[in-house]
Formats: structure tokens, sequence, C-alpha cells
């Protein structure tokens, strides 16, 4: 199985939209400074997340919201989640 997932930090006020096979270990990588962009804040928090069969499924939604360039839309995203 394999993610597209958006963590968040309150610190920076930023989303980050990712994807990979390990969600709990990525949101680690993330928390523990291993990602050039997420490691100036220590307060990642886990948002959302779709899970697909393929490594390329993922890798498509991912830029898919990436391309939207819409803080509304990835809002609107982690609301659909609840």
């Amino acid at each position: 199985m394999f993610y597209t997932y958006i963590i968040y930090s309150e610190t920076l006020d930023k989303y980050y939209v990712g994807s990979c096979q390990n969600i709990e270990q990525r949101l680690q990588d993330h928390l523990n400074s291993k990602s050039k962009f997420t490691k100036v804040a220590k307060d990642w928090k886990l948002k959302y997340f779709e899970t697909f069969p393929t490594r390329s499924e993922a890798c498509k939604r991912k830029l898919q919201i990436k391309k939207m360039k819409s803080r509304k839309y990835i809002e609107d995203l982690i609301k659909t989640k609840g």
C-alpha cells in the first residue's frame, strides 16, 4: 500500500504534501529533520491521507494536489475526511 498525505505545522502555518509507502515512518522522518522542507519545524501533524495500490498512483495524486496551488483545496480535502 502507498500513501499520499498532507501534514501541517502550526508553527509555520504551512501544509506539506507528500507520498510514501510507510506513513508512520515518513512522519517520524519529518519530525526528525530528515526532509529539507520540513526540518524547520518540529510540530508536523498528519491531517489527511489517501491509499493507493501502487507508488505511481500515489505520486500522481500528490502532484495533482500540488498543482492546485490552493490552501483552500487542501483544507477542503481535510474537512471531507472528518
